[in-house]
């Protein structure tokens, strides 16, 4: 995530990461304060779950990891993540920019073969952003598949009082 400002979606985004198993980037500067105390104030009980990284700015992540699949999740994007041609794989990089602006407009066309949007309505602005989030890595996910999460819930299993 990329300068994120409204602090509950980077709660629901780092949910999703927690249960996920997906790496979390936020690139500064961040709206909001993340530091243990406040995650703790706002009752964000599953950060310890989460794999974060925080970055100064996208130049400083680009020069310590290198992302070379990368994605950019964008409103302004010429196709839609269901495109034929958009193959996530393991290990692939998803970006999103912040709410009010999304990502940066040098950074999008300097990767615009990478930048892929959420259909919607026309007369509609946008998604909220962590749920953009949710259904892209889900995606990513579901290409990939799924791998280290559970492939059944406690329901494939049969109660141990159970009578036929």
């Amino acid at each position: 995530m990329v300068e994120p400002e409204i602090p509950p979606n980077t709660g629901n985004v780092a949910r999703t990461c927690a249960a996920t198993g997906i790496r979390l980037h936020l690139v500064e500067p961040l709206g909001f304060d993340i530091s243990d105390k406040a995650v703790k104030r706002a009752g964000l009980d599953y950060w310890h779950l989460v794999d974060l990284h925080v970055w100064p700015s996208l130049d400083a992540l680009f020069a310590s990891e290198c992302p070379e699949d990368i994605w950019l999740a964008t409103a302004k994007a010429p196709r839609s993540y269901v495109d034929p041609d958009v193959v996530f794989r393991d290990g692939c990089w998803l970006f999103f920019g912040k709410e009010t602006t999304g990502l940066p407009e040098s950074f999008r066309y300097t990767h615009t073969q990478r930048c892929i949007r959420i259909p919607i309505r026309s007369d509609a602005r946008c998604l909220n952003l962590s749920n953009s989030v949710a259904v892209l890595a889900y995606e990513a996910l579901r290409q990939t598949g799924f791998p280290g999460l559970s492939p059944a819930g406690e329901m494939a299993q049969p109660p141990s009082d159970a009578t036929i």
